[in-house]
């Protein structure tokens, strides 16, 4: 679901900010408003955002080979990440670049009830891209706030636009803000202070989706409640015993590797250890679907051993690591 609800968003989201590009620049051309060519500029980003986001979802979906086992899940990530590098430098550092010349050499607007028209226009259309993204955000954010469910989401699709279109509707209103004071002063400094905070915006929420989309870039456990209900799964009270220790890991927005210790009876056969293996992997394939790949290890449990956790000799990055 939050694949196909990302692809609408991001749909919808493309198909507004090209139509407001086109907008903004008509606006430039009529007006010179330094304001209105950092907008349009910020609307053909966000466009190629959109653009990438689609191609990483495409690229993702390819099967699993030999040389990537796991699967290409976590291309959406990179190109997650893409995104967050591409909103920042030509989004977010020329509208800096732009405010500050604009503040050092300002210069009249002409026609200026063109940029007002745009903006109330390109207001309009990020709205509704908004309100699309929102809509399929609150289907599958459960009871999380809002900043709770951009920090934790693994899908970045949604996220991504809805920053982008927060930070897009901000920006309108301080381009139109900047306009207004231009034409109310005569002064073009206001013109180039709102380019300015445009693109003081536009760095900080690139700076927020890069530490987002590098975290699971990284490799992201599952969330709390998927953890608790996969060890409930993996124990049935009979051959199961105990979860030793688990650890979890996203290899894609809907994949998810599951790694366990497993305890089970001392005086249980091998076929009888393997058939409850093979029952424990199937109440977890139930119970969370995209464990897709599961792998238990039976151990005789002990609480000494359940104490000391995993081996931090054995662990990735772990003390023992280039010893």
């Amino acid at each position: 679901m939050s694949t196909e609800g990302g692809t609408r968003a991001l749909v919808a989201a493309l198909s507004a900010n090209l139509a407001i590009a086109v907008g903004k620049f008509t606006a430039f051309a009529f007006t010179g408003s330094s304001s209105m060519l950092a907008e349009g500029v910020h609307s053909v980003a966000d466009s190629g955002n959109q653009v990438l986001l689609l191609v990483g979802g495409k690229r993702a979906k390819r099967a699993a080979d030999e040389e990537h086992p796991f699967g290409y899940g976590r291309e959406r990530y990179v190109y997650g990440f893409l995104v967050a590098i591409v909103l920042f430098s030509v989004g977010g550092l020329f509208a800096v670049y732009e405010g500050y010349h604009k503040i050092r050499d300002p210069h009249e607007l002409h026609g200026w009830y063109w940029a007002v028209g745009v903006l109330v226009f390109a207001i309009c259309m990020e709205g509704w891209s908004f309100l699309t993204a929102y809509r399929e955000a609150s289907r599958i954010k459960g009871d999380l706030g809002w900043a709770a469910y951009i920090r934790r989401a693994k899908a970045p699709e949604l996220p991504v636009v809805l920053l982008e279109d927060t930070g897009a509707l901000i920006g309108l209103v301080l381009a139109l803000i900047g306009v207004g004071l231009t034409v109310i002063t005569g002064n073009g400094v206001w013109d180039g202070v709102g380019t300015l905070s445009i693109g003081l915006l536009l760095v900080v929420i690139a700076i927020v989706l890069a530490l987002e989309t590098k975290s699971l870039l990284i490799g992201e456990s599952a969330d709390a409640s998927t953890a608790a209900r996969i060890r409930a799964a993996l124990v049935d009270g009979g051959s199961v015993t105990e979860v030793i220790h688990m650890r979890t890991l996203h290899v894609g927005p809907e994949e998810l590797l599951v790694a366990a210790k497993i305890g089970v009876r001392h005086d249980d056969t091998a076929a009888r250890v393997a058939q409850a293996i093979d029952e424990a992997e199937a109440r977890v394939r139930a119970a969370v679907p995209i464990a897709r790949a599961i792998y238990l290890e039976p151990d005789v449990y002990s609480a000494e051993k359940a104490a000391a956790g995993p081996d931090p000799e054995a662990t990735p990055g772990g003390p023992g690591l280039g010893h």
